[in-house]
């Protein structure tokens, strides 16, 4: 097999297909090389019965007693192994979207206290939230308002009783009182990582169905005080996404400017890269270059796109391809999903990489300190070193991939809320719930999540979408899943090709009564942390037809999951009654009572999430059965609402 059907075959970007190719001739090491370096994968840590709690070990055990290996020297069996594994991996998922959380919200009370170089741009917002929070909004200032309501969001991290406030605010009723049965309801998100931290250490918990709601209880932090603060703090800080229009793949990194990578998912530091490569433009100009270009990677990226346009590079798995470019005068970073391999490509060029969060650092790169205070420092000072290393650019070692590919987003709920008005001002969302009722759009999909080097990179996440469309599904996105769409034309409108009729006939109604010429078929909703938003607007669709969230013909996917935080995100979404696929297999497959009480597949575990809950872990590989394992459960929930089905639609209409 040639060199190059070897590359196609690890990803479908043409652009990062070329660099791999530069990269191989310039005997540079990438994510995509490691990964094959690192097969076969120890099975026992692919099925989760590898234990390292203690230094008895490790330990390895099967379930059925392979060679006699039924139990850890502490007696663990595999079913409590597996599920102590899988609650810590759910606690390193939230932990960085709590901690995310935890960064916007002392930015926000800096920002009031005039502490700090930023503005509160979401106004319309932080009224909102306010008035849901019960505090008195009208004649309020607004930076006083705003310290309100981001001190009883610290509460979240101080009470020692009580539930979480964002959960009160965010979440449906009809889930409360499931999760409150279940004794899960959180009160204090780091008074519950470190109740979960203590429940898988040795010696401690060892009830493998009293584990398995620790998890399920984790998914409610992650998500409320995880992806909700985040984003809804976000919000109030730097305003609400609207539509806008945007470019996507490795040719918006230009030759004949500064060329600046904004990588990670704390918005306060890229914005603020963003905001003094504007005031230092001209500085560029007189080195020679055409100005400078900010571009994304990530989620850093998806704030960015969302708030200001800023176009996209490339997303997790090829994040080292976009400085073999050599285009890259910097990648700045600063939490989550940063590869350490960056660093060693970095020095093969003339890029630097700079790490800015006070408490992560990365090998090899230099550092400048984020501080809410210190934030118009930090951003002219990464400006000025880019300007500094341009005229040190190797122009021999430069080659960006031709071509860009045109992408719409900033579809928070609101802005969805403002474009289905146009077709209903007094209730926006009924346009929406007739076209589910009738089945001109089957269900709704959201493609959440990562890529990993480990699959064809944006592969499944655009097969997966392609399918759904083509059966009339309506597809939202977010994070890394959202730019392999985007660099694949399914976040234009151009991507109705792959729609089906009825489906495309609903977006295309949707954008000609908003002056476009249609809707794209996916919907990107934002970064990881704005799952949040998905959240809302299917609280939003079960409030306004009066059932529960886990009644509504919705699921959730995540055909390329890498990280954690994936896992953590879907477990909030499955205590909510949604069924979320994953096509990279988490490790569970050791312990047939975990695998079944999450998969619902009846054995002898005594009741599935599905039954506590209504939604359960759909693991496939292959994306067309995904998709198609997705849209029966979808025709299941319709059929249980009463709605048309497709299988019934013919015989009706005769």
């Amino acid at each position: 097999m040639s060199r190059q059907v070897l590359i196609t075959d690890l990803t479908i970007d043409t652009g990062v297909q070329e660099l791999l190719g530069k990269a191989e001739q310039e005997n540079i090491e990438t994510a995509f090389q490691r990964a094959k370096e690192q097969e076969p994968h120890c099975k026992f840590g692919l099925t989760g019965v590898c234990c390292r709690r203690c230094l008895q070990g490790p330990c390895r055990v099967t379930f059925n007693g392979n060679k006699g290996v039924k139990r850890g020297v502490c007696g663990a069996t595999a079913d409590q192994i597996v599920a102590r594994n899988l609650l810590s991996l759910i606690v390193e998922g939230t932990t960085p979207h709590v901690e995310h959380a935890r960064e916007i919200l002392h930015t926000l009370l800096e920002t009031t206290e005039g502490k700090a170089p930023y503005e509160i741009k979401g106004k319309e917002k932080l009224i909102s939230i306010g008035m849901k929070l019960g505090l008195t909004v009208d004649g309020v200032e607004i930076d006083k308002l705003a310290q309100e309501v981001a001190l009883i969001a610290l509460q979240d991290f101080q009470q020692q009783s009580g539930v979480s406030h964002w959960l009160r605010l965010r979440a449906q009723d009809k889930s409360i009182e499931t999760w409150e049965k279940l004794n899960i309801l959180p009160s204090n998100a780091h008074l519950e990582i470190a109740n979960a931290i203590n429940k898988t250490a040795m010696g401690c918990e060892s009830d493998p169905v009293s584990l398995l709601l620790g998890i399920m209880k984790m998914g409610l932090v992650e998500g409320y005080d995880g992806l909700h603060l985040s984003t809804d703090l976000q919000d109030i800080l730097f305003g609400t996404p609207r539509l806008v229009k945007t470019q996507y793949r490795m040719g918006v990194i230009k030759e004949d400017y500064v060329n600046i990578a904004v990588h990670g998912h704390i918005p306060m530091v890229s914005e603020k890269v963003l905001e003094w490569s504007r005031k230092l433009n001209t500085e560029a100009k007189a080195l020679g270059a055409k100005g400078i270009n900010i571009v994304g990677i990530c989620c850093s990226a998806n704030e960015l796109l969302m708030r200001q346009g800023v176009s996209v590079a490339t997303n997790y798995a090829s994040q080292e391809l976009a400085i073999i470019t050599g285009a890259l005068e910097a990648m700045v970073v600063d939490a989550q999903c940063i590869m350490p391999g960056l660093a060693q490509v970095a020095d093969c060029y003339h890029t630097e990489l700079i790490s800015t969060l006070p408490n992560i650092k990365i090998e090899g790169a230099s550092h400048i300190d984020w501080t809410p205070e210190e934030a118009d420092k930090m951003g002219e000072e990464i400006v000025r070193r880019a300007l500094a290393h341009y005229p040190e650019r190797d122009q021999a070692k430069v080659q960006i991939p031709g071509g860009t590919v045109e992408a719409y987003a900033g579809f928070s709920v609101e802005q969805i809320v403002e474009l289905l008005a146009a077709l209903n001002r007094e209730d926006p969302l009924l346009p929406l719930i007739e076209a589910i009722a009738k089945g001109d759009i089957l269900g709704v999909v959201a493609i959440v999540g990562c890529t990993n080097p480990k699959v064809k990179q944006d592969w499944a996440n655009t097969e997966v979408a392609k399918e759904l469309m083509k059966n009339n599904v309506l597809i939202v996105a977010t994070g890394c899943s959202a730019h392999s769409l985007g660099k694949n034309g399914l976040l234009s409108p151009a991507g109705l090709e792959y729609c089906g009729a009825k489906l495309a006939n609903v977006l295309t109604a949707i954008g000609q009564a908003n002056g476009l010429p249609a809707l794209p078929p996916a919907l990107h909703m934002g970064s990881c942390v704005d799952n949040s938003r998905i959240d809302d607007l299917l609280v939003a669709l079960a409030d306004r037809l009066g059932v529960a969230v886990r009644e509504l013909p919705v699921a959730g996917s995540s055909p390329e999951n890498h990280s954690p935080k994936a896992l953590s995100i879907g477990t909030f979404f499955i205590a909510q009654g949604v069924d979320v696929h994953i096509g990279v297999n988490a490790p569970i497959t050791g312990s047939p009572l975990v695998e079944q009480a999450l998969t619902a597949n009846k054995g002898e575990f005594p009741v599935t999430t599905d039954e506590l809950f209504g939604g359960k872990l759909i693991y496939e590989a292959d994306p067309i059965q995904a998709a198609q394992t997705m849209i029966a459960r979808i025709i299941q929930k319709r059929k249980a609402l009463g709605l048309v089905c497709p299988e019934t639609t013919e015989s009706a209409a005769e």
